[in-house]
């Protein structure tokens, strides 16, 4: 099941060993390649449609649009629900930023 938004999916392709060498150009002496499948990093997160709740997936890149969207003010291309605003090293620098600030 790809992302809900961008459609990022499943990808084949070749993965090989690095540097097994070629000595003198043969065949047998090549590093050998074999079949590799490239998974998304999909996450499930329920989003707001039209209303109504619905449960999807979605791909870390689209999250962290969203997440960065909310966080500077604008408006996300999607209404994701229970989603952090400030991640916590933020929310520990602020606090150690007002401890110094009272001192």
């Amino acid at each position: 099941m790809p992302c809900f938004h961008c459609g990022k999916g499943v990808i084949f392709g070749r993965s090989h060993t690095h540097h097994r060498g070629v000595a003198g150009g043969r065949w047998k002496k090549r590093a050998p390649k074999t079949q590799k499948v490239f998974l998304p990093n999909l996450q499930k997160v329920s989003i707001i449609e039209k209303g109504k709740e619905k449960r999807v997936k979605l791909c870390t890149k689209c999250l962290k649009r969203i997440k960065k969207d909310v966080s500077e003010g604008k408006k996300p291309f999607l209404k994701v629900l229970r989603i952090q605003e400030k991640t916590p090293k933020e929310t520990t620098k602020e606090k150690k930023a007002e401890k110094a600030i009272k001192k």
